[in-house]
């Protein structure tokens, strides 16, 4: 059903040789163990894996998991609190109690991975979807289905989303290529992505990202004040076109759900493209 997945789980060390040897036996998983809650921050500005499992016996772990979630939507978050007969997963996606039991932790992570593909064929028929779908299929050439993408997802609610052109990634090169907001904003838009920013990160990364104006990776205009929050989405996995930036002035306004939809536009924008170039 699924091909091997990437899975981090962050315990503590007397737990690190239990975890390595009943998930490595799943055969389910590219696992990596960490055993501090830093290490998983700096996996995470390299690589966002598929799933994240996190012993609840780490200091600060409620904290974590809040930030995971708000700049790493898509993120599956399986809390592992083994000192509970009962726990209630917060802002995690599932709580697993006795993980090794019938293979619990496996059996959570796969069910979560099938909801999650479930959802997005739903999602997949949404007629904001097949307009867009329209729109693209219309528009003439790259540069014409690069506009349209961005007028369609400025008509979702958002007040500024542009595209950009992946190039290069080592150095990196990636360039705007379309934008739609206030004409205000067109003029002090960033022309060029870097290493340091939203549009770099996600570009290198492959994954999608909530940025805010306290995070590392954010996007220019957001660092300056002019928007509150925006996500970064790669636009194509396989073949990666570049990405698509969607942002708003309204604080915590981007959502899980609207990542995935900024997603499912992307991947009928990379599959279009393709046909064009």
């Amino acid at each position: 059903m699924f091909n091997s997945l990437t899975l981090l789980a962050a315990v503590r060390p007397d737990f690190a040789a239990r975890y390595e040897k009943n998930l490595s036996e799943s055969r389910l998983f590219d696992l990596k163990i960490v055993n501090t809650l830093s290490d998983v921050s700096a996996h995470l500005k390299q690589t966002v894996p598929d799933a994240l499992a996190i012993d609840n016996g780490l200091d600060g772990t409620f904290e974590f998991i809040q930030q995971a979630r708000l700049h790493y939507p898509r993120l599956l978050i399986i809390l592992v609190d083994e000192e509970a007969d009962f726990a209630l997963p917060g802002q995690a996606d599932d709580v697993s109690i006795d993980p090794f039991t019938n293979d619990d932790l496996v059996r959570r992570i796969k069910r979560l991975m099938a909801d999650r593909q479930m959802d997005t064929l739903r999602a997949d028929s949404m007629p904001p979807i097949r307009e867009f779908s329209k729109q693209l299929r219309k528009a003439t050439g790259e540069i014409g289905k690069g506009q349209a993408a961005v007028s369609a997802c400025r008509e979702l609610g958002y007040d500024y989303v542009a595209l950009y052109r992946l190039d290069n990634l080592d150095p990196l090169k990636i360039s705007l290529r379309a934008q739609d907001g206030a004409q205000n904003i067109h003029s002090v838009a960033p022309k060029q992505g870097t290493d340091d920013d939203l549009i770099g990160w996600v570009a290198k990364a492959g994954q999608s990202r909530i940025s805010t104006k306290d995070d590392t990776h954010t996007h220019p205009l957001i660092r300056k004040g002019r928007f509150a929050i925006g996500a970064g989405v790669p636009v194509g996995v396989a073949n990666r076109y570049g990405v698509l930036i969607a942002c708003q002035e309204q604080p915590n306004s981007i959502t899980q759900q609207n990542v995935l939809m900024l997603e499912l536009l992307c991947t009928q924008l990379a599959a279009l493209i393709a046909r064009e170039t």
